[in-house]
């Protein structure tokens, strides 16, 4: 039985309508669908990809969003 894991998982629309995730914990975790149900299901796989090639960075904890502009 696995372990359970959880990550912090930000989420952005693209210009072109993609849903975009990133797994700030693991170096080069993302992935992109067309929808929120495929997204989570892609998400899944690539996280799962991600833990078999490397160990996740210290774990950090999620404070917030603040946007910024210049």
């Amino acid at each position: 039985m696995k372990k359970h894991r959880e990550y912090t998982v930000i989420i952005e629309q693209d210009e072109d309508g993609y849903f975009v995730a990133e797994v700030p914990a693991l170096k080069s975790c993302y992935t992109q669908a067309r929808s929120m149900d495929e997204l989570m299901e892609r998400l899944r796989e690539v996280i799962e990809l991600c833990e078999s090639e490397q160990k996740p960075k210290t774990r950090t904890r999620f404070i917030g969003v603040q946007r910024f502009a210049l």
